[in-house]
């Protein structure tokens, strides 16, 4: 119970925080248009032609991603890294919590303050396009919700792993910049994977990616998709990034402390 407590108290204050700097998260949030980009970019050329995808599921599916990568965001490397080199890495190892939890509570805090600037940006799209507007269904709404969650918590256990990194190298966010790059191809963030070749999206099907994003966004728009098989992978990537994230961080600890810093 001190711990759920301890917990609470961090993410109210890193709320309060996020709140000071609401305009800078609104900037933030436009800056994650780009699925709305390829949005217009799909529907001009008429995706109908080589996706089984209509323009209508083509309109949904590219909508539900932009809410996806919204809520999916992560940039703990940044902040690690920034921490490690100013040193306040060393103060927060003497707080009762570990340091996971208070960039993990920053990101929700984010995330949270958030959503009315995604509702406002949606309103404005529907009002525009008011074609374009459907609603989810009960089922489906729930169902992509749970998946947003576990794809945040995956992507932020791979972004934790690698931000461990910097315990040995004072530059390891560069690292974020190669991570960016299969991102954007393999979660289906610029195209749906049904436009791969089967060879390519076979490979992507292995890799957590199609799963941060492309599933979750599948789900909200009401395609076809494999449940049990998404929830499962989201699963099994978030025990792998979870165990590896613990050695990793045992690790750098004791690299970090035998440098007497």
């Amino acid at each position: 119970m001190k711990f759920f407590r301890a917990l609470k108290a961090l993410l109210d204050s890193q709320y309060a925080l996020m709140l000071e700097y609401r305009v800078e998260i609104a900037l933030w949030a436009v800056s994650g248009l780009l699925p709305l980009i390829m949005l217009g970019i799909w529907v001009e050329v008429d995706s109908s032609n080589f996706v089984e995808l209509s323009n209508e599921q083509i309109t949904r599916y590219f909508l539900s991603a932009f809410v996806v990568r919204q809520f999916t965001a992560v940039w703990v490397m940044v902040s690690f890294e920034e921490d490690t080199l100013e040193g306040r890495i060393a103060p927060f190892l003497l707080q009762p919590i570990i340091p996971f939890w208070r960039y993990f509570t920053s990101h929700v805090a984010e995330q949270i303050t958030r959503i009315p600037i995604v509702l406002l940006m949606l309103i404005v799209f529907f009002i525009f396009l008011p074609d374009t507007f459907w609603i989810p269904s009960l089922l489906h709404i729930l169902l992509s919700l749970l998946s947003i969650i576990l794809a945040f918590w995956v992507r932020f256990l791979i972004h934790w792993c690698f931000s461990m990194l910097c315990f040995w190298n004072e530059r390891a966010s560069s690292i974020e910049r190669l991570l960016l790059i299969p991102y954007i191809f393999l979660s289906g963030l610029v195209a749906p994977l049904n436009v791969f070749p089967n060879s390519v999206k076979s490979i992507a099907m292995f890799t957590p990616y199609p799963y941060l994003l492309a599933f979750p966004a599948q789900l909200l728009s009401g395609e076809k998709v494999n449940i049990i098989n998404g929830f499962a992978m989201l699963i099994i990537w978030g025990i792998i990034f979870l165990c590896i994230s613990l050695f990793a961080w045992n690790k750098g600890l004791k690299h970090y402390s035998a440098m007497g810093a």
